[in-house]
């Protein structure tokens, strides 16, 4: 058995954003994060949970300012990393990534759709340049071919960047095809592979372990599941895996739990997330963030929220697409009507 350790990426305070409604109070980054400090998870990530420069109407207005939720978090982390995550397109580099070094972030993710790596150069190329940690993110990942993904890792890795995260954005990934891509990466690249699983079929925990056992060293992912739609590879649950596998993690799960119990807990009011949307979501691999836009059109117009994901889905939609999903609502209300 390979027992390498494996990098526990803590996104709680970023995904988890999602959850809800980017509404994280100052007193929670801060009971979280002196919780959480010195657990042994490689790298604490914290803001918005779209990256930073993604406040907005359309993405959800964050509750506190992100600069300052990255201050309030390295007041309280003494002992583990400062994280921050920006997808191209929100966030540029003097608005937004000089603030985040200036708040304490040491380590960057830096975040595109999978066929979009050029786009990351100048975010990445600058944050190498300062000597900082980054990692670059390769969003929707099912909808490239592994041959493309390995070109578009290629290029991160070409800029510089110390690893590169495949996430699976929409939650629709099987073992086999965890297996497949991440064995294949892994086998052409120089640089450290990374995974972010979501639940939509419930299954984040072993994918993630697929993805370890197929040659990924970085697991992100949230304690509890924390983050939207279905959640994600709940942190506590794979650690305790890996230990039983006697793979050290390096991380306290004892302390993890406490954490999880007291202070992630009380914040999810989730009572059932992997629910008939989550799972259709994830099967017509639309990302989970546009549920509550979907489900409210959806009754709206009187028509099914399954049926407008499955749509969405033959349509290759990737998120935010908001007229994409009231023109599918229309042809669904015309073709009931019809009947």
């Amino acid at each position: 058995m390979n027992l390498r350790q494996p990098l526990i990426f803590d996104s709680t305070l970023r995904d988890g954003s999602h959850a809800v409604k980017q509404n994280l109070t100052e007193k929670q980054i801060r009971e979280y994060c002196k919780a959480i400090d010195g657990c042994g998870n490689y790298v604490c990530i914290v803001g918005h949970g779209n990256g930073l420069g993604a406040s907005s109407i359309q993405m959800g207005l964050s509750g506190l300012d992100e600069i300052d939720m990255l201050k309030i978090a390295r007041e309280e982390l003494k002992k583990t990393s400062l994280g921050a995550f920006i997808t191209v397109g929100f966030g540029t580099i003097k608005n937004q990534i000089i603030p985040a070094i200036e708040a304490g972030a040491t380590i960057f993710c830096v975040a595109c759709h999978c066929t979009e790596a050029d786009t990351t150069k100048p975010h990445i190329s600058y944050l190498v340049s300062k000597g900082i940690e980054v990692y670059g993110v390769l969003m929707m990942y099912h909808m490239a071919s592994k041959e493309r993904l390995l070109d578009e890792a290629k290029k991160i890795e070409s800029y510089g960047a110390k690893g590169v995260i495949l996430m699976d954005s929409a939650g629709t990934s099987t073992l086999e095809k965890v297996k497949d891509v991440v064995g294949y990466l892994s086998s052409e690249l120089n640089i450290t592979i990374g995974f972010h699983s979501h639940n939509n079929f419930g299954m984040a925990v072993a994918l993630s372990y697929v993805a370890y056992q197929s040659g990924a060293d970085i697991m992100d992912g949230t304690l509890r599941g924390f983050g939207s739609g279905a959640g994600n590879c709940q942190l506590e649950a794979l650690v305790a895996l890996f230990e039983k596998e006697g793979i050290k993690s390096g991380v306290n799960l004892k302390k993890m739990l406490e954490v999880s119990e007291k202070i992630v807990q009380p914040m999810w009011e989730y009572k059932t997330p992997v629910n008939d949307i989550s799972i259709v979501s994830g099967y017509a691999g639309v990302v989970s963030t546009v549920k509550h836009k979907v489900l409210k059109i959806a009754q709206e117009y009187h028509v099914s929220g399954s049926d407008i994901f499955l749509e969405l889905g033959k349509r290759n939609v990737i998120a935010g697409e908001d007229d994409v999903i009231l023109e599918v609502a229309e042809k669904l209300k015309s073709k009931m009507l019809s009947h």
